[in-house]
């Protein structure tokens, strides 16, 4: 496994749309393996294939212990509205708010190449949401407003602050993750 380096706005790779995985390889599994390291190297939830220079239709997800391998997602349903203040990996120094549904439902392959759907909601429906939007060339500034600079102490308490919110609202009954069928 190996770290990759992340590549920038301003980058044309990261405006391209993917192509969809034809067969699952050995050098598709090792991508995955290379993007899950970067990921957590990096501290961070999601990161999709463009973001470290492979036009493929691959992300990959980690919150709360469950990793979610996606090749060849799709959104095959939504609901519901909800306002994100996002940041992202290849866009350092800037967050901004973007509409995204409340809850997705997601099918994909996994490395297996079996078919499987997953329904989240909440925080990780949004980073769904942001990383399949990689897989289509855009970036979410390309759909955010009130757009701002950020610096790493601020960015450091925007994840505290997070995961503070995501605890109260499970304390409230949500579920704010995800389901696997």
């Amino acid at each position: 496994m190996g770290i990759r380096q992340v590549r920038k706005e301003g980058d044309d790779m990261l405006k391209k749309k993917c192509k969809p995985v034809k067969e699952i390889t050995a050098p598709i599994l090792e991508l995955l393996d290379d993007m899950k390291q970067t990921l957590r190297d990096l501290d961070a939830v999601g990161i999709a294939a463009p973001q470290i220079g492979t036009l493929k239709r691959i992300a990959v997800i980690e919150f709360d212990e469950e990793l979610y391998e996606l090749i060849n997602p799709e959104i095959i349903e939504s609901e519901g509205n909800q306002t994100c203040n996002e940041a992202c990996l290849s866009v350092p120094g800037r967050c901004g708010d973007v509409d995204r549904p409340f809850e997705v439902t997601v099918q994909a392959l996994n490395r297996e190449g079996e078919s499987y759907t997953v329904t989240v909601d909440d925080f990780l429906a949004s980073v769904f949401c942001h990383e399949l939007d990689h897989l289509d060339g855009v970036l979410f500034l390309d759909k955010a407003r009130n757009i701002q600079m950020i610096n790493e102490e601020q960015l450091r308490a925007r994840k505290k602050a997070r995961k503070k919110r995501i605890e109260q609202r499970r304390a409230q009954g949500f579920r704010t993750g995800g389901r696997r069928r």
